[in-house]
């Protein structure tokens, strides 16, 4: 079923009804969100507002981890997702989203990208277990 993002049947912000002038428009539509998971490297492209393009992950072994130490970034892999702090479930999943503490073999790491968005899973390092 699709996901409608319109504001046809909210009412105004005095709390007044708000009457119904058209029907729905394309561009009001959503889609369902696709979680970023851990697994072998695999992205899809969509089309999104304007004719462009996103790549969206769907899964991923890789991160770019940023070292604040040596001021370096690293392409290492995913061990596993120890924290969620978007939504529980997530974490017994394995979904990586923007916030999420991953276990990577230079140390944990939290994700700042928005894998969902960008295609790509990038991370700061928190704690260094290999230096």
């Amino acid at each position: 079923m699709t996901i409608w993002h319109g504001d046809q049947h909210k009412r105004k912000k005095s709390g007044g009804k708000k009457g119904i002038h058209r029907g729905k428009r394309r561009f009001e539509r959503g889609r369902d969100q696709i979680y970023a998971l851990l697994g072998e490297p695999e992205r899809t492209v969509v089309r999104v507002r304007g004719g462009k393009v996103k790549q969206v992950l769907v899964s991923d072994r890789f991160a770019n981890v940023y070292d604040p130490r040596s001021h370096k970034v690293v392409r290492t892999e995913i061990l596993r997702v120890k924290s969620n702090p978007a939504n529980r479930d997530f974490e017994r999943r394995g979904v990586i989203t923007c916030g999420a503490i991953i276990e990577t073999k230079l140390g944990d790491a939290r994700v700042t990208s928005k894998p969902g968005s960008d295609g790509v899973v990038n991370a700061v390092l928190l704690s260094s277990s290999a230096a």
